[in-house]
């Protein structure tokens, strides 16, 4: 199979995990990203990136909840688990299956616009989060966040490749 087919399919495997899974499937996200490293990436090459992606994305999407843009039914101040590892696992595709969309630079803004409607949307559909501003607003915003923050990461990856650890 071939490498950005495999990495493809093991983030939907991982994002649907962190979407229907809940807290208890959490563990199957692990597996994942070994498999991911092992088969596809290594840590050694894409680790600053993943950790990168990974607290960027819960940095930001923490901003918008205290900002009230997400209603996840409990008082907290930094955005679920689940929510976060969705952001690793973005970037595990950065260097595999995404890289077609770093350049140039409109291309990633395009699929991230399209990715954050179609993750968030499945995530207020299934009942994972409450949308307080509205629906189309909020999606709207969104958009324009991963239209921003998916050129960044590529951004990173760039960086990270050119000064490996």
């Amino acid at each position: 199979m071939p490498r950005n087919l495999l990495n493809a399919l093991l983030f939907m495997c991982g994002w649907l995990t962190c979407l229907l899974g809940g807290g208890q499937w959490l563990w199957a996200v692990a597996v994942v990203l070994l498999v991911h490293l092992a088969l596809i990436g290594s840590w050694q090459r894409e680790g600053k990136l993943l950790a990168s992606a990974f607290l960027l994305g819960s940095a930001v999407d923490s901003f918008l909840l205290q900002l009230g843009v997400f209603d996840f039914a409990e008082a907290r101040q930094l955005i679920p688990l689940w929510q976060a590892l969705i952001w690793l696992l973005v970037g595990t595709t950065l260097y595999h299956c995404l890289a077609w969309t770093a350049k140039p630079w409109w291309r990633a803004s395009l699929v991230g616009a399209c990715f954050a409607l179609l993750s968030y949307g499945a995530s207020s559909w299934l009942g994972l989060v409450r949308l307080p501003y509205g629906e189309a607003a909020t999606l709207a915003l969104l958009a324009l966040v991963w239209a921003v923050v998916l050129p960044l990461l590529h951004g990173f990856a760039r960086l990270y490749a050119a000064r490996p650890m």
